[in-house]
């Protein structure tokens, strides 16, 4: 049976550091399971594919060798995902007029667009350019960027990241929305949210690589590709264009309309900013070809023995990017060894030890989302159609992309201040001998960028394990050699080919923190403890409106 938590508390008291014999994670198990999932056979894992075919039954053949029930619709083990397929193609028509003076964009150097909507041509014509700010409404912190400005029929043009961003270059920070750590408001899937909320027609961010945290190449590939969740007609996003435009032109636009970007930026962070109307149109005739992908998600559950409508999740991606160019040795599939494959591979791990345990009081459920790295597509399809209430789902853990150094002094957090699930990991991260760190870039927001986000936004309480998020203080080298992991995995790895399986790998870093979250789900599945928002998080009016649900 695995080891208790007064066992490893007990333990740690005696040891310096972490020791690798002290888990039941089986890295052998991780390492078959990683090397299959990222093999030749499965083609990268790409939605819509075989390889997807060859995935979600090789994901139910091994739930079902390990003794767990089907927990997707109609009692089956998926849940389907529908997906909206778009690609742009050359545009016909691509201009700012300002007082009928042209100035013609170029696709892909100026500007970089997609749809979401399933039309044969996007267009745009002469729609008025509305400069935002950084495009906030935030009621709880007192804070509208929009100032009744009427967007229908418009073009918003946004600055990316929120208005607190500039703390961590080192300037001052007004506090409303977390200093140098990104809230919400800050992603750009709320900007464009936000400008189809009020009727625009289109929306462009303005491209800034510290404010994004990636380079204009990487918002540029793969060019003028989208995918979205099918939806009913109703749904469908007003905008007919949404995307980017880089720094260099966003000056030039400001410019030709006499306005200095960089004044308004500053004017951007205070509370009275109010919309600039730019005096500039945009233009845009856009062939789109567009299909619908049929994806699924994998769910999979170990019942509760006192309280199975009370549920702990734990969920892991199992899509990839599939095909694309052959790298330096020839190789074609984007395979994501460790994004995602390792994470489920520790999902099936703890669902091992799960197993092998007394039945839990609280169901403990299984989710292998589909469409992670499309947008969060497959645990946002769950969220608004879940199978397990977001009232009753007492935390979702997620496991996206691990270290694989070898074990740490430490463990990183992701979302400081968010939930008291954060609190949970420090005292049991203590019991395996290690500390907390804080990622290291909170301003890139990272705790919006993984799966676990969806089941947030409904209010579920959430945790994320992601080695990219902080260098690891290692048993081996320190910080400084858990840097030089995260340098070479996403300068070099990260949703590339060579984020393939390595003879290098060391699994005794990924193990403790599979570990970790065996012991914080086990805790809840044998307790009728609730976790909770910390104050000033934007999820805790949510939670707290189904209260009574969980009484």
């Amino acid at each position: 049976m695995p080891r208790t938590l007064a066992a490893a508390l007990l333990l740690a008291a005696t040891a310096a550091e972490p020791a690798a014999a002290q888990s039941d994670i089986d890295a052998a198990n991780l390492e078959q399971t990683v090397r299959t999932l990222a093999s030749d056979q499965f083609q990268g894992r790409a939605p819509g594919t075989a390889g997807e075919d060859r995935t979600i039954g090789y994901l139910i053949g091994r739930l079902q060798a390990l003794g767990l029930e089907p927990a997707g619709v109609n009692g089956g083990w998926t849940q389907p995902v529908p997906l909206l397929h778009t690609r742009v193609g050359k545009p016909a028509t691509l201009t700012f007029d300002r007082n009928g003076t042209r100035a013609p964009l170029t696709f892909s150097t100026d500007i970089y667009l997609s749809t979401l909507q399933p039309k044969d041509r996007a267009v745009i014509d002469k729609a008025p350019l509305v400069f935002v700010g950084y495009g906030v409404t935030a009621p709880e912190r007192g804070w509208d960027d929009f100032k009744g400005q009427d967007l229908k029929g418009k073009v918003a043009v946004f600055l990316i990241n929120d208005p607190d961003f500039l703390a961590a270059r080192g300037e001052d920070a007004f506090g409303k929305f977390g200093g140098r750590t990104m809230t919400y408001y800050g992603r750009w899937t709320y900007k464009f949210e936000e400008a189809s909320r009020r009727g625009a027609v289109g929306a462009l961010i303005v491209h800034d690589a510290d404010g994004v945290g990636y380079g204009w190449n990487v918002i540029n590939s793969p060019a003028g590709e989208n995918y979205g969740l099918v939806v009913p007609p109703e749904q469908v996003t007003s905008l007919a264009l949404q995307g980017w435009i880089s720094g260099e032109t966003a000056t030039r636009l400001f410019a030709n309309a006499r306005q200095d970007l960089a004044k308004l930026r500053v004017a951007a962070r205070r509370r009275d900013f109010r919309p600039v109307e730019l005096g500039t149109s945009f233009s845009a005739a856009i062939p789109v070809t567009h299909d619908v992908v049929q994806s699924q998600n994998v769910l999979a559950k170990i019942p509760g023995a006192k309280r199975p409508d009370e549920v702990v999740m734990y969920g892991a991606h199992w899509d990839a990017y599939g095909e694309g160019a052959p790298d330096e040795k020839g190789r074609v599939y984007r395979a994501g060894a460790n994004d995602d494959a390792l994470g489920v591979a520790g999902l099936f791990e703890i669902a091992r030890l799960f197993k092998a345990a007394p039945a839990p009081d609280r169901t403990i459920a299984f989710a292998f989302w589909t469409a992670e790295e499309r947008g969060l597509l497959g645990s946002e399809a769950y969220a608004a159609n879940p199978i397990f209430p977001a009232e009753k789902t007492v935390a979702n853990f997620g496991l996206d992309i691990l270290q694989t150094a070898g074990r740490a002094k430490d463990v990183v957090l992701v979302g400081k201040g968010q939930g008291s699930l954060e609190d949970d990991l420090a005292r049991v991260a203590k019991a395996q001998g290690r500390a907390v760190s804080v990622e290291s870039l909170p301003e890139r927001g990272l705790f919006y960028r993984a799966d676990h986000f969806s089941l947030a936004k409904r209010g579920v309480p959430v945790l994320l394990m992601m080695g990219i998020a902080g260098a690891s203080d290692l048993v081996e080298g320190g910080k400084p050699a858990g840097q030089a992991w995260v340098d070479a995995y996403t300068g070099k790895c990260y949703h590339q080919a060579c984020d393939a399986w390595d003879e290098s790998w060391n699994l005794g870093g990924a193990v403790q923190d599979i570990d970790l979250f065996y012991q914080l789900g086990d805790e809840l599945a044998r307790s009728a403890r609730w976790p909770e928002w910390k104050a000033g998080s934007e999820f805790k009016a949510i939670r707290d409106a189904s209260a009574a649900a969980r009484k």
